[in-house]
């Protein structure tokens, strides 16, 4: 566990939760596909309508988790796709979950075996990251630790209004693998 610099412990995720359109197909990609399983379900009236939350286990005890909302208050015309439902390139809203190689080809195989394929594996020098696409619209990126993220807060702040070197490669240029198209 980290600790904050006042010697108290720092915060950790609990979970995370995001928008489904379709339970049993969210199900089916985390608990079947990604080897999460579903551990809890809260079903309870809202508004004129109900939600459902469903939890999906992660190892460290944390949670991803999915409303399924009905008449709750959402728009008739509502995207659960949190990048591409906002004008966005799919990569930009994400989930990224730490994993092993084991961990990565294990998901690997079960995606191929359904007939689904990994979206993209990208070589960030620090990690090997496989990319899904769920059936919400929601990138979930299995990261893989390879030796690890640099950390350097002071570079970090520094970077936070720097411009791209001209000459550094593109981030495509980092990209391992993609399915045939």
């Amino acid at each position: 566990m980290s600790e904050s610099t006042t010697g108290t412990q720092a915060p950790s995720l609990h979970h995370v939760a995001y928008a489904c359109k379709d339970p049993e197909q969210t199900r089916h990609f985390y608990e079947d596909l990604m080897g999460f399983p579903l551990v809890h379900t809260e079903v309870a009236p809202v508004d004129e309508g109900f939600m459902r939350h469903l939890f999906f286990a992660l190892d460290d005890g944390s949670c991803v988790a999915f409303f399924d909302v009905h008449d709750a208050g959402e728009s008739k015309d509502w995207s659960s796709a949190i990048s591409t439902g906002n004008g966005l390139p799919v990569w930009v809203n994400h989930l990224a979950l730490r994993a092993t190689a084991d961990k990565q080809d294990e998901v690997l195989e079960r995606m191929r075996a359904e007939g689904s394929d990994v979206l993209m594996i990208l070589d960030h020098s620090w990690c090997i990251s496989h990319y899904y696409l769920d059936p919400n619209g929601i990138l979930v990126e299995l990261c893989r630790d390879n030796p690890g993220m640099p950390v350097d807060p002071v570079e970090a702040r520094e970077l936070l209004s720097a411009l791209p070197d001209p000459s550094a490669p593109h981030a495509e240029a980092r990209l391992v693998e993609a399915p045939p198209k």
